[in-house]
């Protein structure tokens, strides 16, 4: 028998990491419902995201990926285990911190753009800042804007800007106030292939120019293998792990996995 394309299980950086974990999670799990109609989302999921690394998770429709990145992100309670960001403990917050938490350390970027319409480009990008009431790095937004090519659409408002300049955007906005990990669920879903690019190239960039550490929840091998490293999902685990993807290996521990499924 040939050897897996990927290694199995999870999900350390290993000595050879880029650098330290910016968050991990320890016996994690997440269900729903009681008795027979429980349903296990996450069953005792432990994972490292490394510093300055932008990661993927993959894997079937209720695999618990985005369940996953809810529960580390702080939007979703776990049932039990520990999630730890940034030296900071996000599963043992009340409302009030988590919602500090995603203010201050974390940022988030959605199929949905959610860009305030009567807003130009840059108020949107600098929006958390100003309801945080925290002063704009003016150095460093120039710098994000320069990252993701839209020094041109600044006075624009949403409805003046296609789809990918819209997403690019959100991406600017995740990115402004400096978070500890940036937060990405399905960010090309909504686009086409070329805007998808442009996203996905931005994403990379932010990690390897600007050292943001990204986790990026995807069902697209193309969009998988702008990633530093890839783990794939199923029924609520870790089941395998692949590093410097390219689409043709995503692609290969996808089938591999759904023919285990298959044959039990």
């Amino acid at each position: 028998m040939s050897p897996s394309p990927a290694s199995t299980a999870p999900t350390s950086p290993g000595p050879g990491s880029r650098s330290a974990a910016i968050a991990t999670a320890r016996g994690l799990t997440k269900t729903y419902g009681k008795g027979s109609t429980v349903v296990r989302a996450l069953a005792g999921v432990d994972v490292d995201f490394a510093r300055g690394q932008f990661t993927a998770i993959m894997g079937p429709s209720g695999s618990g990926k985005s369940t996953l990145m809810h529960c580390m992100a702080g939007l979703d309670t776990p049932t039990s285990g520990t999630v730890v960001v940034d030296d900071l403990t996000v599963s043992s917050m009340n409302q009030r911190q988590l919602t500090r938490l995603r203010r201050t350390h974390l940022g988030f970027i959605f199929q949905s753009f959610n860009l305030v319409p009567t807003l130009t480009a840059e108020e949107n990008i600098t929006l958390p800042l100003d309801i945080a009431r925290v002063p704009v790095d003016r150095a460093y937004l120039a710098e994000v804007v320069e990252a993701v090519g839209l020094g041109d659409r600044l006075k624009h408002r949403p409805a003046e800007l296609s789809g990918g300049q819209q997403q690019r955007v959100a991406c600017a906005r995740a990115l402004v106030s400096k978070p500890s990990v940036v937060f990405a669920d399905e960010p090309t879903g909504n686009l086409d292939s070329t805007s998808s690019r442009e996203v996905l190239s931005f994403l990379r960039t932010s990690v390897d120019t600007l050292g943001q550490s990204v986790v990026m929840v995807t069902h697209d091998p193309v969009a998988a293998s702008n990633a530093h490293r890839v783990l794939f999902l199923a029924d609520g685990q870790i089941v395998a792990e692949l590093s410097e993807p390219t689409p043709a290996t995503v692609l290969d521990v996808l089938g591999s996995l759904t023919r285990q499924k298959v044959t039990g």
